[in-house]
Order: C-alpha cells, then sequence, then structure tokens
C-alpha cells in the first residue's frame, strides 16, 4: 500500500475479504483493482474479478504465488489486464500496474458513450444483485425519488416498495432470478418526502452473474390520468342512465288516460304499448270494475 500511495496511485481500500471487495464497489468504483490469490471468502480470483466487473468497467491485475498454477488458465478466461506473480520486484510490478492503468483509461473512455446513455436516461435504469441491494442505478432514480444513490443502494430495494405491494414484487423477483422475466409489472416506490410513485417493470436476469438488469417508468400520472378518465366515464354513464330513465317518464292524460306519443299525437295506452313493445292484450275484467260496472249494469236493466 505504501509503495503504491508513494508512487501516485491511490488506494480506496485494500480488503482482505471478496465480500468486503464487492461492498466496496458498491459505494466507490475503483478504475483498477489488484487481486491477490490469498483474498478470502471467494472460491477463485477470477470469480472474485468477474463478480466486480458487474458493478461497471472494473479491470484487474491478478498476483499470483507458485502454488497458484492451477487457477492461472481460470485468471486469464477472467480477461486481466495482467498476471504477474508474488514475488515480482517492486520496480516491475509499477511498471505493470503503470502500464495497466493506461490500458484501463482507454478502456474507461471507449465506455463513455454507455455511461452517458446511463447519465440522461429517461427511464429508471438499475443493476439489481441476488442478494436483493440495488448494484448500480442510474441518476434518473435520485430525480424521481429524490433519495440519493448511495442511500437507495444501501438499504435492500424491498424497502422502498409500498408494504401493500412487497408480496408480490418478491414473488415477481423470484420468478425472474429463475430465469424468467418481468414484463409491464407496477408497483410502487417510496420517495424521500413519504409519497410514493408507480414504476412499471421489464426485467431479466443474469443467473452466472447473480444480477438482474432492469428498467423502470414512472407512470404515475398517466395512472392518474386513466383513473380520472374512468371516472368521468362512470359519472357520464350515471347521466346518461337518468336521461333514459326521464325519456321513460309516458305522459298520460289525468282524465281519458290517453298517452301522448313522441310525435304529439294522443293514443289509447293499448295502442301506445303495442306499438313501443312486442306486448299483446286480452281484456277482461278485474273484481272491482265487475262490482261496480257490470254488477250494476246488470241490476239496472229491466
Amino acid at each position: 500500500m505504501h509503495l503504491l500511495n508513494s508512487n501516485g496511485y491511490v488506494v480506496i481500500g485494500p480488503v482482505a475479504t471478496g465480500v468486503d471487495a464487492l461492498e466496496l464497489c458498491r459505494t466507490v468504483l475503483p478504475d483498477l483493482a489488484v487481486v491477490a490469490q490469498t483474498l478470502q471468502g471467494e472460491k477463485s480470483a477470477a470469480r472474485l474479478a468477474t463478480r466486480l466487473w458487474q458493478f461497471g468497467p472494473v479491470p484487474t491485475v491478478f498476483l499470483l504465488d507458485g502454488s497458484a498454477n492451477g487457477q492461472l488458465a481460470e485468471c486469464v478466461d477472467a480477461q486481466p489486464l495482467a498476471v504477474v506473480p508474488t514475488n515480482t520486484t517492486d520496480r516491475e510490478l509499477l511498471a505493470v500496474l503503470s502500464v495497466a492503468a493506461r490500458h484501463a483509461e482507454t478502456l474507461k473512455r471507449s465506455r463513455d458513450p454507455d455511461e452517458r446513455f446511463f447519465a440522461v436516461a429517461i427511464d429508471l435504469l438499475c443493476f439489481l444483485d441476488f442478494s436483493g441491494y440495488f448494484r448500480r442505478l442510474s441518476p434518473a432514480w435520485e430525480r424521481t425519488l429524490g433519495f440519493s444513490l448511495d442511500e437507495l443502494m444501501s438499504q435492500p430495494f424491498i424497502e422502498f416498495v409500498h408494504p401493500d405491494d412487497r408480496e408480490r414484487t418478491l414473488a415477481q423477483n423470484k420468478v425472474v432470478r429463475h430465469g424468467g422475466q418481468a414484463l409491464g409489472f407496477e408497483n410502487r416506490y417510496r420517495r424521500k418526502d413519504g409519497s410514493y410513485r408507480w414504476l412499471r417493470w421489464n426485467a431479466a436476469s443474469d443467473p452466472d452473474h447473480g444480477v438482474i438488469y432492469s428498467v423502470a417508468r414512472d407512470i404515475t400520472e398517466a395512472r392518474q390520468s386513466a383513473e380520472e378518465r374512468e371516472a368521468l366515464i362512470r359519472e357520464l354513464q350515471q347521466a346518461l342512465a337518468e336521461v333514459r330513465t326521464l325519456q321513460e317518464i309516458i305522459p298520460i292524460c289525468a282524465y281519458c288516460r290517453r298517452v301522448r306519443d313522441d310525435e304529439d299525437y294522443w293514443q289509447h295506452v293499448e295502442q301506445y304499448i303495442a306499438h313501443h313493445t312486442g306486448a299483446k292484450f286480452s281484456h277482461g275484467v278485474c273484481p272491482s270494475c265487475f262490482d261496480h260496472v257490470v254488477a250494476t249494469d246488470l241490476t239496472e236493466q229491466p
């Protein structure tokens, strides 16, 4: 470490385990990683190097001792910038790191268009670790939710999901982690001010690297517009039903009981109903009319 600092390199944090290395990269992305065979917590230095790349461009230099011959091929497959033995002199190591740093800078410049796309994207882009933490987020997350990227990456993602949406969100996450996809999945995310925004997700996983790549879009205003439109439709339907009810009021004469039709003609009730419906009439006499009319007529006959 002293050798590197004294020669112009800034060491952001020497770590002893692979877990510590990954945690460090969540907050500070190094330009170059020097990975030793003795690093704890990883099955191999090559595996750690591969996982570091998931955070972004993190070129690697491997330091292997004489007993690491079995790992050499695996390290080469990880496409490091250099593989050097641990007994290399300080001067030789500095020369290798100097060349590696230049290559890393070239690689970084070559990825600048990708970085700019990530930075200016309107949608919310993210890499989600299988452990449930955001690994990388586009700046759109800060603009949408108000949290800093560090705040968003410091807690499991589910902590930001609306409590009513968590169960189905975890179920969808499980499907994606097992090789499925999220297409148009919607849930609510908490803003820093305590309000919630509706997000619509498309996501797919990379099981080999333990990461989910996702794109989310804020659809809060669209959902509100849809709800307002549905409410307006319901109001119009109710108003139409009321109009139809009014139209069904039949004007009838209080004296002769004739009905006025739409053309202002007065018709007998039987004619009106037969004209507007398929009903047919059969005439009879109700008991009350029989007592007051028919029976009376029979009594009055000579």
